[in-house]
């Protein structure tokens, strides 16, 4: 599990990535929203440096590590999702939730059944009572990490057709769609699982590196004897 296109890095090439784009004169930006460094010239963008969740990023330029991280991931498939909370990058809780939401022969989930004949069938309408509680679920746990903990950041991976559901319930998430706090999560993942989770635990604690066609002949990197992790 990565970003795609994405080159893992430790904090020495991370710092390299930071130098060079210095030393040409680039301009760096800090992306709140993605917890993202852009390195553009005067043209167009060159890298994009998605920074761990553990570390903040420093006005001067620069980062360090943050003194008390906490962040809630939620991952969210049609009828499976897991949340975690997770400080200083560990995952102390978590919860899988299941919900009866998929037609067996379409494979697909009710909710994009809603102007169709078939919602008014029992096992339509079964399903369409189990999203609803499925979400409603989902939002009652986040609200408990919201009332426990200082939550630095929320992490949500799920499909933008799923958005109002989540958003629009009878038991709203503790942040909005806008929320600064809010970040999509970039990590490709299947079926929502503990295990994706834990190994998003691994994946937010590291450095991952983006070139544009333009950036990747600017950007020579020296390796170090340590080697970096490109795959599980």
């Amino acid at each position: 599990m990565k970003i795609p296109q994405t080159e893992v890095l430790g904090d020495e090439k991370a710092l390299q990535v930071l130098k060079i784009a210095k030393s040409r004169g680039w301009q760096i930006h800090y992306v709140p929203e993605k917890h993202q460094v852009l390195i553009e010239n005067k043209t167009s963008w060159l890298a994009k440096l998605y920074l761990p969740w553990t570390k903040v990023w420093q006005p001067e330029g620069g980062f360090c590590i943050g003194d008390d991280v906490h962040y809630c991931l939620t991952l969210v498939r049609a009828g499976q999702a897991v949340v975690g909370y997770f400080h200083q990058g560990i995952l102390l809780d978590h919860k899988v939730f299941r919900g009866y939401l998929v037609r067996q022969k379409q494979g697909k989930s009710q909710f994009k059944y809603l102007k169709t004949k078939g919602k008014s069938r029992a096992g339509s309408r079964i399903r369409l009572e189990e999203t609803q509680l499925f979400f409603k679920e989902i939002n009652e746990r986040l609200q408990v990490y919201a009332n426990q903990y200082p939550l630095n950041f929320w992490g949500l991976g799920c499909a933008k057709t799923m958005w109002p559901l989540l958003f629009d319930g009878e038991v709203k998430p503790p942040f909005s769609s806008k929320s600064l706090e809010l970040i999509e999560l970039p990590y490709p993942f299947v079926k929502a699982s503990f295990e994706e989770l834990q190994q998003l635990e691994h994946r937010l604690t590291q450095f991952h590196l983006l070139l544009s066609p333009l950036g990747k002949p600017l950007f020579q990197l020296h390796h170090s004897a340590d080697t970096e992790e490109e795959s599980w």
